[in-house]
């Protein structure tokens, strides 16, 4: 069993390493952070969306905004979409499950604001939706997926693909990313 343990570890840590030497994630995180910051200093909000362990690290890292992340500071404006089980299960009933995002965005989201889409596969059908009603609203769209970004690759302004096919791997380096951006827009706005 240790060796198995060991060799997880080690795929994980080799994951890490390659999207920490990509100087193209590197640029798009950066890009992200600055959008986020322009958006937030000019009162928009950061909107996440995901399906499964995706949904659970867009909620995680909405979390870390409006709540706190290493800083003391004032709450920011981030929200996951899912978090309000009796729509989107109302939604997914009434007008399919594909649905379930772009409605919300369609009554939620303002132009300026940014949406970060989390998809392993890249081709959710919800997030997909969502990217499209964004973009249509004057939404800024940013998608996290994995080495090909699936269908999200031509919807998405700016795209973070994740140097790998495995899930697990995937979603490790998607909470990374979200925690970079969480603590470079903390380091810019509370200085």
């Amino acid at each position: 069993m240790r060796d198995s343990i060991t060799k997880i570890l080690k795929k994980a840590a080799d994951n890490i390493y390659n999207v920490s030497i990509d100087k193209d994630i590197i640029f798009k995180i950066e890009q992200i952070v600055d959008l986020c910051i322009k958006a937030y200093e000019n009162n928009q909000r950061i909107l996440f969306c995901g399906n499964g362990g995706s949904a659970s690290d867009a909620q995680h890292i909405a979390a870390e905004l409006s709540g706190r992340f290493l800083k003391d500071r004032k709450p920011l404006f981030a929200e996951a979409l899912h978090v309000n089980s009796s729509y989107l299960t109302a939604v997914s009933n009434d007008y399919g499950f594909e649905y379930s995002y772009s409605r919300i965005l369609e009554s939620a989201a303002r132009e300026g604001d940014v949406l970060i889409a989390l998809s392993t596969s890249g081709n959710s059908k919800n997030v997909l939706k969502a990217i499209e009603k964004a973009n249509s609203l004057g939404v800024i769209s940013v998608g996290l997926s994995g080495v090909d970004g699936g269908e999200m690759q031509s919807l998405c302004s700016i795209m973070i693909n994740i140097p790998s096919k495995e899930t697990a791997r995937i979603q490790e380096s998607h909470i990374l990313v979200g925690h970079i951006i969480c603590e470079l827009i903390e380091d810019k706005l509370f200085s």
